[in-house]
């Protein structure tokens, strides 16, 4: 199924991508982390702009404890999602650190950096990231395919009909609607049973009826496998369903 050829280079970089976003077996940080499965002390993060650096976080000291759901909230342009992204590796913090499942991440190298997310977290995207020539039964059991799991395919057949898509394991991604797509991210996101979920909002892309049922399953999904979740979104009242909301103003938590 995941064999690579020079002739589809597609699909070699959507895989390329997905072995970044996915976990690919489960995690094997002891417990004795359990109170702060996220740390990060004093972060900064600065980009480079057209007129100059641009302070994107400003400070951060945040901690987030196993198991706890947390909701970042804040005006657009307030650095949750950049937040979002050092907590999973995916951007380096320009100062300070952030620790996760007790791992500097900042002391890593990218190759252990992608190994680290493999193993121990799960992201989803308000864009899916589904690889096009995959159907879903094959986008959800691609961790375990990389992982070398040898019932990878009859698990993710198991993960879709558990969120209603028994019927739909064939299709591919331009096949499903946008809701069908993000349970489908939900599902490869949870097949390996990652400790940290990273949520950028998820329902972003979905009409308002839609959007309720994903996050119904998204949070069903993490009391069920006892993941922590740090949830983006814009909306008060799916924050509000998280055990803690933190506020961003202008790259800060707010008071």
């Amino acid at each position: 199924m995941l064999e690579e050829t020079a002739e589809d280079p597609a699909r070699n970089a959507a895989t390329d991508l997905a072995k970044k976003l996915t976990a690919n077996r489960p995690s094997d940080i002891p417990t004795d982390t359990a109170e702060k499965i996220l740390s990060l002390a004093d972060v900064r993060l600065t980009l480079a702009g057209n007129a100059g650096p641009v302070e994107v976080l400003r400070g951060i000291d945040l901690k987030v404890a196993r198991g706890e759901s947390l909701g970042l909230v804040g005006p657009s342009g307030s650095g949750k999602s950049s937040l979002l992204m050092l907590m999973g590796g995916l951007e380096r913090a320009t100062a300070g650190r952030v620790t996760a499942l007790g791992q500097d991440l900042g002391a890593m190298s990218e190759d252990a950096l992608a190994r680290f997310r493999r193993r121990n977290m799960g992201i989803v995207f308000q864009s899916f990231h589904l690889i096009a020539t995959l159907t879903a039964q094959e986008n959800v059991a691609l961790p375990l395919e990389l992982a070398g799991t040898p019932d990878a395919m009859a698990r993710a057949g198991q993960e879709l009909a558990a969120m209603g898509l028994a019927a739909r394991t064939g299709h591919y991604p331009a096949q499903l609607s946008g809701g069908e797509q993000q349970r489908v991210a939900l599902a490869r996101a949870f097949i390996a049973r990652p400790a940290i979920l990273l949520a950028d909002e998820p329902t972003g892309n979905l009409d308002a009826a839609t959007g309720t049922a994903i996050m119904d399953q998204l949070f069903a999904l993490r009391d069920r496998h006892g993941a922590t979740l740090v949830l983006v979104t814009h909306a008060p009242e799916l924050a509000a369903r998280c055990d803690r909301v933190v506020h961003l103003s202008d790259g800060m938590i707010a008071p």
